[in-house]
């Protein structure tokens, strides 16, 4: 082996040994789950989607169904003006989001209690770029949804369920 390949493969074989993973979602402890939302929730939309995929744990149409129920609550998206101009015009935004959720078993019993998820996003603003930033304000509304999405399945996906199966 010559020294250029030795320096190309070192690292690669160091990363491989060392246990390194990206993170992925690897379905949850449950087979079945009832996802309690309020109507026109993002959040849920993006939740329904990614356990869809997945196609571990299956969505029930009813609580009676499921091995578990996931509650969402205060879903509520924020805009505040974060600064101004030296003439009084808005220069930044910060957005923000805030869902409540619970998890609960068929029986009632907590499994996870009341936990409160709060993203924020900063966005410039020129009133000259309004179509712009409209798009880029949705976009960043979409990243948080999805952030919050993935922060409530990494956290189900640690919760053990009441009759042990994991």
């Amino acid at each position: 082996m010559n020294r250029r390949q030795f320096l190309v493969l070192t690292p690669a074989l160091l990363v491989a040994g060392c246990g390194f993973e990206l993170r992925r979602y690897d379905g949850l402890p449950f087979a079945s789950l009832y996802l309690d939302a309020p109507a026109g929730s993002a959040v849920a939309q993006r939740l329904r989607t990614l356990l869809t995929a997945g196609g571990k744990t299956r969505l029930t149409a009813t609580a009676a169904e499921a091995e578990a129920v996931l509650k969402l609550s205060d879903e509520a998206r924020s805009k505040t003006i974060l600064s101004l101009s030296g003439a009084g015009r808005v220069t930044e935004y910060r957005l923000g989001l805030r869902v409540g959720y619970r998890v609960i078993d068929r029986d009632g019993r907590a499994l996870a209690e009341t936990e409160t998820i709060e993203l924020t996003r900063d966005l410039t603003y020129d009133d000259t770029q309004r179509l712009a930033k409209g798009a880029e304000e949705s976009l960043l509304y979409r990243d948080m949804d999805e952030s919050a999405a993935m922060r409530i399945l990494r956290r189900l996906q640690a919760l053990r369920p009441a009759n042990g199966r994991s």
